[in-house]
C-alpha cells in the first residue's frame, strides 16, 4: 500500500477536467476557478512525476498515463460513492439488516420479499448478501440466514431446516443419452462424492465437467440446459415447480442445515421478530422438515 496518496481533490479535479476534456468546464462543475482545477492537476503531476494531459493553448488530451489513471480514478470514485451513500443505511429508524448467502437471496429470497413487504411495510430491509459467514459481534447485522452457520456469542442460535440434495437437470437434458449429459460440479464439500459417500445411486456422473464455486449459479446453469447437478431441495423448489428442472431419481441425501443467527439488540429485537416469524411461515408452508 501507498505510503502517501495524492489529495482527493486533486483526484476529483483531474477526473472532471479528463472526462470534460476541459480545465474550465471542470472547474464549472466543481465550483472552483480554473486556476484552482490547473493548480490541481500540476500537484498531481507533481506527486506522479510525469504529464497527465497535453496542453494546447485551451484545449487539453489525455496522455497515456493520464488514460490509464482515468480509469482507475473514476473506478475509485465510484467506489468510494457508493460506500458513502450506503452508510445512510444505518441512520434510518426501522432498518433491519439480513445477511445471507447470494444463493439464497436469487433462488428464495428475494422472490418472496415482496410478500414481506406488504405484510411489514415499516420494515427498510437491507438484504446483505456475502459468501462469508458474518461476524455478528463486529459487523451490524441483525439477522443471518444462512446454510454454515454455528452459534455466535450474544445471538440466538437456531436450526430452520435440514436440506436434502439430489440430482437434477433441464427436461431437455433427460432426453440426451447419459453418456453425453455434461456433470455440473460445485466446490462445496457436499458435491457428488459426497452423493457417492451417503449411497447416492448413479445418474452417470462424471469426474469432468463445468466448475462452478457458487451453488446459485450451479443451480442456474442447471436450469439453463447445461448439464447434471446435484442441487438443494430448498434452492431448487422454485425451479422445479416452474418445470425448469427435473429430478434424475427419486432419491435424495442429507443436506446442509439450515439456521438464522438474531442479534440480541433489544431495539431491533421488533423488526427483527417481524421478519423471523414471517421467515419461519414461508419456510414451514414450503418444506416438510420445518424444524
Amino acid at each position: 500500500m501507498l505510503k502517501h496518496w495524492p489529495p482527493l481533490n486533486a483526484l476529483r479535479g483531474f477526473e472532471a477536467a479528463a472526462r470534460l476534456g476541459s480545465f474550465h468546464k471542470a472547474a464549472e462543475e466543481l465550483h472552483l476557478t480554473q486556476s484552482a482545477i490547473s493548480q490541481q492537476i500540476r500537484s498531481l503531476e507533481s506527486f506522479l512525476e510525469q504529464p497527465l494531459f497535453h496542453r494546447q493553448g485551451r484545449k487539453v488530451a489525455l496522455t497515456d498515463a493520464g488514460f490509464d489513471l482515468l480509469s482507475t480514478t473514476q473506478a475509485l470514485l465510484q467506489q468510494l460513492a457508493v460506500g458513502i451513500r450506503r452508510l445512510d443505511q444505518y441512520r434510518k429508524p426501522n432498518q433491519l439488516v439480513v445477511n445471507t448467502t447470494p444463493a439464497f437471496a436469487r433462488h428464495w429470497l428475494v422472490p418472496r420479499l415482496g410478500d414481506f413487504h406488504r405484510r411489514h411495510p415499516q420494515v427498510d430491509l437491507w438484504l446483505l448478501t456475502t459468501d462469508e459467514t458474518p461476524d455478528m459481534a463486529t459487523q451490524t447485522v441483525d439477522v443471518a440466514v444462512r446454510d454454515d452457520l454455528s452459534a455466535q456469542a450474544e445471538c440466538t442460535f437456531r436450526v430452520l431446516l435440514e436440506d436434502r440434495l439430489y440430482p437434477a437437470c433441464h427436461p431437455a437434458v433427460l432426453a440426451q443419452p447419459e453418456a453425453e449429459r455434461t456433470t455440473l460440479h460445485g466446490e462445496r464439500e457436499m458435491d457428488w462424492a459426497y452423493w457417492q459417500l451417503q449411497g447416492g445411486e448413479s445418474v452417470g456422473q462424471c469426474a469432468k465437467g463445468l466448475n462452478f464455486s457458487d451453488p446459485g449459479q450451479l443451480l442456474d446453469a442447471a436450469c439453463q440446459g447445461l448439464g447434471i447437478a446435484l442441487v438443494s431441495r430448498l434452492l431448487a423448489g422454485d425451479a422445479l415447480a416452474k418445470g425448469n428442472l427435473a429430478a434424475l431419481t427419486e432419491q435424495s441425501v442429507r443436506g446442509a442445515n439450515w439456521a438464522w443467527l438474531v442479534h440480541r439488540d433489544s431495539e431491533r429485537n421488533a423488526l427483527a421478530g417481524d421478519f423471523c416469524q414471517w421467515l419461519a411461515q414461508q419456510l414451514e408452508a414450503g418444506d416438510g422438515d420445518f424444524c
